[in-house]
């Protein structure tokens, strides 16, 4: 798809470009009589995807009121399999720098008003209880059970399951096999579920700084990976490689303080949570640098026999 479309394209804007940032190739920023519109194109055969991403808007947006804004959504066109027009669900363009490009620029005492914002944001979404884990379908969002390896309520069981993907020789994979029976050790009886963001990291958060330093989250973007998850996800993607101690103490300081939990557990079942969104980031290096990162992360994880190690630690 090329970075400008004519009003003949099958989606109908006539000057259409990708948002800078993501790695789908399916998110446009549209312009028409000085007005801005986020366009997000599905597969023509994905019907009830347009409906189900703006029902997810709608929920995100009831748990995150007063606390930070969600894109409205403007219009939900349905895809049609037979003419093979996309389907399209255009949202509203918010406002704010996105956080991976604004958090590098600010001091300790900026990081620490972001951290706080974010932290308001994860502890929201881990209190809007869902009534079991799966992934959101329809316009009603049912939730329908993980395919597998993913319907798996063992990390060790998917990891074994993941680890011919990962690229790692028999002692690694032996490592990683222990690294998640600790990570199953940490997150125990994990029964219950809450609207978890899936792709919950700075950049995929718009910010704004005021003129004394304060910071706050001017809106949350890309829900498309939402769904029925275990508390401690959002967070664990929150705080994965962006490590600055003023930055991730205030997040945990924010959520502990929110949710009832000592900071040391929040972290600890964090980083057991996030182990599975960083292998399945892992089997797709080669395609984009944030797989990459994540298998570079994964390796020193496994190589440390630690779920806090990182491999940009110096």
């Amino acid at each position: 798809m090329s970075d400008a479309h004519d009003a003949h394209s099958p989606t109908g804007f006539a000057d259409m470009r990708p948002l800078p940032g993501g790695w789908s190739g399916r998110t446009f920023l549209a312009e028409a009589g000085g007005e801005r519109t986020v366009v997000r194109v599905h597969e023509p055969e994905d019907r009830d995807g347009p409906t189900r991403d703006a029902a997810v808007l709608a929920l995100a947006a009831a748990a995150l009121e007063g606390c930070a804004p969600v894109p409205g959504v403007v219009e939900v066109r349905e895809g049609d399999p037979a003419s093979g027009a996309p389907g399209l669900l255009l949202t509203e363009h918010l406002p704010g720098e996105r956080g991976d490009l604004l958090l590098p620029r600010l001091d300790d005492q900026g990081l620490a008003s972001a951290g706080a914002a974010l932290g308001e944001v994860v502890a929201r979404l881990a209190g809007t209880v869902q009534p079991r884990p799966g992934r959101f379908a329809g316009a009603t969002l049912e939730i329908e059970e993980w395919e597998p390896p993913w319907d798996t309520e063992l990390v060790v069981e998917l990891g074994a399951a993941l680890a011919p993907r990962l690229g790692l020789d028999e002692a690694q994979a032996r490592e990683l096999a222990a690294l998640c029976r600790h990570a199953d050790d940490v997150l125990g009886d994990s029964s219950g579920a809450v609207l978890v963001h899936g792709d919950l990291n700075p950049k995929n958060v718009l910010l704004e700084q005021d003129p004394g330093g304060a910071v706050r989250v001017s809106g949350v973007l890309d829900w498309e990976f939402a769904h029925a998850g275990t508390v401690g996800a959002d967070l664990g993607n929150l705080v994965r490689f962006d490590r600055s101690p003023a930055y991730v103490d205030a997040v945990l300081g924010t959520v502990a303080q929110r949710r009832g939990v000592d900071e040391p557990t929040l972290l600890e079942r964090a980083r057991a949570v996030d182990l599975v969104a960083v292998m399945e980031l892992a089997t797709r290096r080669g395609t984009n640098p944030v797989a990459e990162r994540a298998h570079r992360q994964l390796v020193a994880m496994v190589r440390a026999g630690d779920l806090h190690a990182t491999a940009d630690a110096p």
